[in-house]
């Protein structure tokens, strides 16, 4: 193991998001998460490019890399399992694409749950066409180098985004979405009573008895005459 700052394989720690919870944030809205988290968190910068079939949701194994390289990638490919996600911090946007259609393939015959990638990919008409959650800043054909540095399982920034090593990572068509997790069970609860609102508010359209008094008296509030 390298012992050079910034070139490290870390110990990885133990998540406290187990895979009953996991299959309860699966059914959750990643807007309804944010709003219980009062919409503080998150990115909408890096889009999905797969083809849509249901929610990521996972444990973050995290990365740390230079732009364009993908040593490090590789090695936490051979190291993921069920319900990993590997989270690349890859700087942003960049000339050199972190991933492809075999490193998908590598990911998929390791059962990972997704990718996520603060970087470019390519091959992505072939990812398009797949399940496997990828969600990523944008294309580009220049393939990787894999020199390195790099570290794992270490906290990482996507787009400002702190996510630590097995944290709850969400996303969906909204965008991205991180919840510490010792804070996820709690989490959980409050959206589930959200969601419960929001049916109820729902029923209360679809049967024109829903009260809209708000709209005026907030207008009214903010001297709109």
């Amino acid at each position: 193991m390298s012992h050079i700052q910034g070139f490290r394989i870390h110990p990885r720690p133990e998540s406290a998001v187990s895979s009953a919870l996991l299959e309860r944030f699966r059914s959750y809205p990643v807007a309804n998460v944010s709003d219980v988290m009062s919409r503080s968190t998150g990115t909408g910068l890096l889009r999905p490019y797969h083809k849509r079939d249901g929610m990521l949701v996972g444990r973050a194994l995290t990365v740390r890399t230079r732009s364009g390289d993908n040593l490090m990638v590789h090695k936490a490919i051979d190291v993921s399992g069920p319900g990993d996600v590997i989270v690349v911090d890859a700087g942003g946007p960049g000339s050199n694409a972190i991933i492809g259609e075999i490193m998908l393939a590598l990911a998929i015959a390791r059962g990972a749950a997704g990718f996520v990638i603060d970087g470019p990919i390519r091959d992505s008409d072939k990812i398009g066409q797949g399940t496997l959650p990828v969600y990523a800043r944008g294309v580009a054909h220049r393939g990787p180098y894999k020199d390195g540095p790099g570290e794992l399982h270490v906290p990482v920034s996507i787009d400002g985004m702190v996510v630590r090593p097995g944290d709850l990572v969400l996303g969906d068509g909204d965008g991205l979405l991180v919840v510490m997790a010792e804070e996820a069970e709690n989490i959980a609860a409050r959206v589930e009573a959200v969601q419960r609102a929001e049916v109820a508010l729902l029923q209360s359209i679809a049967h024109g008895c829903v009260d809209r008094a708000w709209v005026d008296r907030t207008l009214r509030e903010k001297g709109v005459l």
